[in-house]
């Protein structure tokens, strides 16, 4: 986005963010260093006369200086003059939105046609187009692959890990959740071990619309006494604060040709690999009949989201799910840009059969013009289009 003045990369702690910009920035203050934390509140001009583009990298360690460079935004600062990089929104900072100077984009951890560059053959892009035509590619990518890869996270400095690092460094991501950031946003957690039940519900959760009561109730299960409703809320505003919560809206389309829809938010944490760690669960324990069994379809479900969600950033599209409340009907990632719509199922099996389908089908003739594409993602090695025009599609060959 050159033409930009300022932008704001904002994700969960180790997504790259940082990395990123410094690729694109010409010098750089680190506010998270205390000496030059004192410098720029002693001398805020310094956001004037640095070279640019200029990184304020951890920006909310010293919140004045978003003012700071909103202000130099309606004084005329060029395009790209700044970057502001950030793990946390600050708490009860008094700052302006920065609406219409500091544009935001979320970053997430690496999808997988980055942890496999070269692979994808299947565009997001061309899908919402309606022009992506015949479907082809070849990965030898296989299902212990793709538990391989929610477990190893999408965070770049935690991916190329295995074994007993990977865990440990996952279960010390979590721990300085739970037990230093909260706390930096302003929440005392008083019992960590009830926080921590608590995230492990809802990474029980994951993919899931269940509701927060029950949630609660999961992770009250053997605890005579549970936190209150107060406290719970307010895990979930931290978390959201920390880019730790990663909630797909349901799908609200103008007009009810599609009857009466779901509404709640389908959960996900920021990245598969931290549910997956909350429920300690291994490789070993995704086997037919292992106790993460049940939870492979919505880890990996997980995974695609993710994933597509990254993608849709580059032909600025949105991504929900849809649900009828009675659950006739559902489809597990809708892609909207402007009227166009592209449906995706995801599916835990190598090839799509009839039954796969039937609510893509049934979807595409209600909607008509407006559906440009459906496909179901799957585990399987090669793209094609079946016979009623729906791709199917290994999660390893869609990317942008």
């Amino acid at each position: 986005m050159p033409g930009l003045p300022a932008l704001a990369i904002e994700g969960a702690k180790g997504v790259g963010k940082s990395a990123t910009a410094q690729r694109r920035s010409s010098s750089i203050l680190r506010l998270d260093d205390d000496i030059t934390r004192e410098i720029v509140r002693a001398d805020p001009s310094r956001l004037g006369s640095d070279t640019r583009p200029l990184l304020l990298d951890e920006w909310q360690r010293l919140p004045e200086v978003w003012d700071r460079v909103r202000r130099l935004v309606d004084d005329g600062a060029g395009p790209a003059s700044f970057l502001l990089t950030g793990s946390a929104v600050p708490a009860g900072a008094a700052i302006h939105s920065g609406a219409g100077r500091i544009v935001g984009l979320r970053m997430r951890p690496l999808s997988l046609a980055e942890r496999h560059p070269g692979l994808a053959s299947v565009s997001l892009g061309a899908l919402l187009s309606g022009n992506a035509g015949p479907l082809g590619g070849e990965t030898s990518l296989t299902l212990t692959d793709y538990v391989r890869e929610i477990l190893r996270s999408g965070l770049p400095g935690i991916h190329p890990l295995a074994g007993r690092q990977l865990r440990t460094t996952l279960d010390g991501y979590l721990d300085n959740v739970i037990r230093r950031e909260f706390s930096e946003q302003g929440l005392a957690v008083r019992r960590p071990d009830t926080l921590r039940a608590w995230l492990t519900a809802y990474a029980a959760a994951t993919s899931t619309t269940s509701s927060y009561a029950t949630i609660l109730t999961a992770a009250t299960a053997r605890d005579g006494d549970p936190p209150a409703k107060t406290t719970t809320i307010a895990y979930r505003d931290i978390l959201s604060q920390l880019w730790l919560l990663d909630p797909v809206e349901a799908w609200q389309p103008a007009g009810s040709e599609l009857g009466r829809l779901a509404k709640a938010p389908k959960h996900q944490l920021a990245d598969p690999a931290l549910a997956a760690r909350l429920l300690g669960l291994t490789e070993v324990d995704f086997v037919p009949g292992g106790r993460g069994a049940r939870m492979l379809g919505h880890l990996f479900d997980h995974l695609v989201t993710m994933s597509v969600q990254a993608y849709a950033v580059i032909p600025e599209a949105r991504v929900h799910y849809f649900r009828a409340p009675s659950g006739d009907h559902e489809v597990d990632i809708v892609v909207e840009r402007g009227d166009q719509v592209v449906a995706i199922e995801v599916k835990l099996t190598r090839a799509a059969d009839d039954h796969d389908v039937r609510h893509l089908l049934w979807l595409r003739e209600r909607l008509g013009d407006r559906f440009a594409d459906g496909i179901v993602v799957t585990t399987g090695t090669h793209a094609y289009r079946r016979s009623d025009g729906i791709g199917v599609v290994p999660a390893a060959l869609l990317g942008p």
